[in-house]
């Protein structure tokens, strides 16, 4: 890629940061390279690729560019999003501890909770929208710090400058899920991350037709390390499914400027509406986290959570109204999606849990599509009206 400017622009990035045309072809799209093995000259002279599972060149161009989008030396790819968190959580060794907020994606509940106990990693679950309190949770055996922002599904905005500050003060890593931001919106290694995960399944590839994930970092040691277990572990993505995130991720920046327009759209007006107790939304003067968001965001997203009044028989009956939004886990593709976390995506939390994160019976999460505001704000309607 040449450009006359310094640094190419987002949208630039997104086509052809690490895509150069093909030398052969001159396939200006990168090529699905399908082969398992690599021919060597002889024993050890490989081209750069001796095995799929240690490299191939469709995950290499998806590595760099998404690298390039999140401003990190290293890109690592992975088959899930879960791979990707694994991999980052098996650095850890018996013993260490880490620092988690309290609102994550379910999955990431499980892995915590369900599959590192039992490696001998502690975990402690807090609410980090006071920074101050995260200091306060550092013990001596703590070695990393986890965190969403915007936060899954109640949208909470964490300060990653100043967790950031934390952690390095006490000599932990960071680690950022991004998923729901995207690099567009939010570079958390600028603000002092470590790491940064994406489900690239999510808003990356857009399209909801390939699961994925990959995590991001600056730090020599970690990328290493991380290129290790992704060899390892063998938790890799498949080069037809590097290629679909790359096709998805050229109209990244196009997609998300139309998500945002319509989330906002939305979200004013739900504050309005009689059946709605509450609106989460960081791009509301109103939400708690607002002003950090402002400032550490450039954008506030396609995510909404908002609380129905009546509880899950109202909701219940709201979801199977909709036409345009499909009642379905997952976020971030070009089709609207509506879920109920307490029963989908967060059913592994406990009753106390969601509880004391405010994920009631009336919670319903959206992922705000692509389609004309003006379907999908009659669609809404055509819901609350049989939820009445």
């Amino acid at each position: 890629m040449t450009t006359t400017r310094e640094k190419a622009g987002f949208d630039t990035q997104c086509i052809h940061a690490g895509q150069s045309p093909d030398p052969v072809s001159g396939a200006v799209m990168a090529p699905i390279v399908l082969s398992s093995t690599f021919a060597q000259d002889g024993p050890g002279g490989h081209k750069g690729y001796d095995y799929s599972r240690a490299g191939n060149p469709t995950r290499t161009a998806l590595e760099a560019c998404l690298a390039a989008l999140e401003g990190a030396k290293h890109g690592i790819a992975f088959s899930s999003g879960c791979a990707a968190t694994t991999a980052v959580l098996m650095t850890l060794a018996a013993g260490d501890h880490v620092l988690v907020g309290d609102d994550v994606y379910g999955g990431t509940f499980r892995i915590f909770d369900k599959v590192l106990k039992h490696f001998g990693v502690e975990t402690t679950f807090i609410d980090m929208q006071n920074p101050l309190d995260v200091l306060e949770a550092v013990r001596p055996n703590t070695r990393m710090i986890w965190l969403e922002t915007p936060s899954n599904p109640m949208l909470k905005i964490f300060d990653i400058a100043a967790i950031a500050d934390v952690a390095r003060r006490r000599g932990l890593k960071l680690a950022v899920d991004n998923t729901f931001a995207t690099p567009y919106l939010q570079r958390p290694l600028e603000l002092g991350a470590d790491l940064v995960v994406h489900s690239t399944t999510k808003y990356l590839n857009g399209h909801s037709d390939v699961v994925g994930g990959i995590v991001m970092t600056s730090d020599d040691e970690l990328g290493e390390r991380l290129h290790f277990l992704q060899k390892t572990l063998g938790a890799c993505p498949s080069p037809f499914d590097c290629y679909l995130v790359l096709r998805g991720v050229k109209t990244l920046g196009v997609r998300m400027r139309r998500h945002i327009e319509t989330a906002r759209a939305i979200a004013e007006d739900l504050t309005r509406h009689p059946r709605v107790a509450r609106v989460l939304y960081p791009g509301l003067e109103a939400h708690p986290g607002h002003a950090i968001a402002k400032r550490q965001m450039s954008g506030f997203g396609g995510m909404i959570s908002f609380e129905m009044r009546g509880g899950l028989d109202h909701a219940t009956r709201f979801l199977r109204a909709l036409r345009v939004f499909a009642c379905a886990e997952s976020l971030g593709g070009v089709e609207s999606l509506a879920e109920h976390p307490a029963i989908m995506t967060h059913a592994s939390l406990t009753a106390e849990a969601r509880q004391a994160l405010g994920i009631g019976d009336g919670l319903i999460r959206l992922s705000v599509g692509l389609e004309d505001s003006e379907d999908l704000l009659e669609d809404l309607q055509r819901g609350f009206g049989a939820s009445a």
